[in-house]
């Protein structure tokens, strides 16, 4: 030691822990030599960017960008990224584009995650079949992005489109729960009436998001000013998906009654909370944007909504079970910031 200064060995020089403090090389270690902890962060990312694009969808939606790219996979017929264009205004453009640009970010964690998976240790079979759908989903999605293009944005084609995000967040959500949790056989934390109310409301959530595209489809934002509508009545579509909606917000108060009366564990309830504020501000989102014309960031809004209760609800359906705590893996070992003073 001299001047109070640790000075370390001659034959281990001192790095200042460039693993610890690099970002860089702590992203690529998270994916290249995972644990159970980063694994879980990867899959959250993916969950996070899969509500993102559902949200950017219904940007280019509202903003009538939905043909501002009108070629698939070109942006325009000789350019891959958006060029001037008397037809088709810039912004426009941007706004389509920048959503298409979005969808490689969440491939590129899709297969962050799929390395990830394949590389943790010990491998654990399931965790790689569930990050496996993520990549592969977010080319399915892109493909049918070419084919809502390609069809001037049919009104099938666009509902699709966003129910494939869905679909997807089941294996993003399953993901981020299995990676925090361990493999022993699944024991029910509540009464099997429980977890039929559960996988209930997880058949009306999924009913509320199809009838949801119906009316988004019957209604003002088409994405395009010429493109084609349903032809049903807006207000009987409407009254469906209301209908609909007061069901999942039954059963979501059925089942957070019957947790409080099976004395169900803590984490259990606090699901049921989420979903019930997030079932509220939904309603309430949902009404106000009727009232007043359905004003498009109201539309992004109630959109994102839809798909954050959806993720509350496989949240709370995953909280009824318990599978053990997470295998903690030992990390490799790293040169620490410091070390051991020497006596001087």
């Amino acid at each position: 030691m001299s001047g109070g200064r640790i000075t370390p060995p001659p034959d281990r020089p001192y790095d200042g822990s460039v693993r610890s403090q690099n970002p860089l090389l702590r992203a690529r270690d998270a994916v290249w030599n995972p644990t159970p902890a980063s694994l879980r962060l990867l899959a959250l990312l993916g969950v996070l960017g899969n509500a993102m694009i559902v949200a950017t969808g219904g940007a280019v939606r509202v903003t009538k960008s939905g043909l501002g790219c009108p070629e698939w996979p070109r942006c325009t017929g000789d350019s891959l990224v958006p060029t001037h264009s008397p037809e088709h205004p810039a912004l426009n453009m941007a706004i389509e584009f920048g959503n298409r640009m979005i969808t490689f970010v969440v491939l590129a964690v899709g297969i962050a995650v799929f390395v990830a998976a394949l590389r943790l240790r010990p491998r654990r079979g399931d965790l790689v079949w569930w990050a496996l759908a993520q990549p592969m989903s977010v080319v399915a999605q892109a493909v049918i992005g070419g084919i809502v293009v390609l069809t001037e944005l049919h009104p099938a084609s666009v509902s699709l489109h966003f129910l494939v995000s869905p679909v997807l967040l089941i294996f993003c959500v399953g993901l981020w729960v299995r990676a925090g949790e361990g493999d022993a056989p699944p024991r029910p934390l509540a009464p099997p009436a429980v977890r039929r109310l559960s996988a209930a409301l997880l058949a009306a959530s999924a009913a509320v998001l199809v009838a949801g595209t119906v009316v988004t489809g019957s209604g003002p934002h088409a994405g395009d000013a010429d493109s084609r509508r349903w032809g049903f009545n807006i207000e009987d579509v409407t009254r469906v998906h209301s209908v609909l909606a007061w069901l999942t917000a039954a059963l979501a108060i059925a089942v957070t009654i019957t947790l409080y009366r099976a004395k169900a564990p803590a984490p259990a309830k606090r699901r049921a909370h989420e979903l019930l504020a997030l079932i509220a501000a939904q309603g309430a989102v949902g009404y106000i944007q009727y009232f007043t014309g359905v004003p498009g960031a109201l539309v992004v809004l109630h959109m994102l909504g839809a798909v954050l209760m959806w993720i509350a609800a496989f949240r709370l359906h995953f909280a009824l079970r318990d599978r053990g705590p997470a295998l903690v893996t030992p990390e490799a070992p790293s040169r620490s910031t410091t070390e051991t003073p020497q006596p001087a």
